[in-house]
């Protein structure tokens, strides 16, 4: 496939799962202050394996230029980018912030037993698959925070998050940081491995990649129904 069919074939893969019933609870349970301490805190769990994940891909690839593309990818997500002079993880700290909680309670955190799940095929796929099927596992979670590719259905994970904060908890984007970077950064993510896609990922390569993004996207539709869940038991319970 050329990087245009790659597009569209990824891109249905993702909208199909941002339509799934496990999204849709997601995105209608009534967020509170105990709920949001449990989302933030689960996707810096999240954001810190990803690190892992990205290791291991980058360890089973054997082309240079997707090492250095890999290596580009995780200086801004660990170091710095346009968005955050201290790497990713610190912005679920100040979003965290925003939530009275500490540094240490957020990143401290023990995982849902559906995150903990999820993590652990995460890395599974990334170390013990084909460097293809791990990297196709790894940027397509990136692509369901890409307004671009899902405006039609209400946008992607970050920006419809946010909105959903700002009308239960009233906060603004500058107590957002999280979602705010991940609802622009992740549009260049979704373009950076398009044209190593259609490069490597020919013959029968190609139903293996779009296998792989589609049991990545049902693990995220995992992960975020598992956090719906224990958001919306907190939210009966107050």
């Amino acid at each position: 496939m050329k990087r245009a069919e790659w597009r569209q074939a990824l891109g249905e893969i993702v909208r199909d799962a941002m339509r799934s019933p496990e999204l849709d609870h997601y995105f209608r349970v009534k967020i509170t202050k105990p709920g949001a301490r449990v989302l933030i805190t689960q996707l810096g769990l999240f954001i810190f394996h990803r690190r892992e994940c990205w290791s291991h891909v980058s360890g089973n690839c054997p082309h240079m230029s997707v090492k250095q593309k890999i290596l580009q990818h995780e200086y801004g997500e660990v170091i710095k980018d346009e968005y955050t002079e201290h790497g990713h993880l610190d912005l679920i700290v100040r979003q965290g912030k925003a939530l009275d909680l500490t540094p240490e309670q957020v990143l401290g955190v023990e995982p849902l037993p559906s995150t903990m799940a999820t993590l652990y095929a995460w890395a599974w796929i990334a170390r013990e698959k084909s460097w293809l099927e791990g990297l196709a596992a790894n940027t397509i979670t990136e692509w369901a925070n890409d307004d671009r590719l899902l405006k039609d259905v209400g946008g992607g994970l970050s920006s419809r998050m946010a909105r959903r904060w700002m009308d239960d908890l009233g906060f603004g984007w500058e107590q957002m940081p999280n979602f705010k970077v991940h609802s622009q950064a992740d549009e260049e993510h979704s373009d950076l491995f398009l044209e190593d896609f259609e490069r490597f990922a020919t013959g029968e390569k190609e139903a293996m990649v779009c296998q792989a993004a589609k049991e990545s996207m049902d693990l995220l539709r995992i992960f975020r129904g598992g956090i719906a869940v224990e958001m919306e038991k907190l939210a009966n319970d107050s």
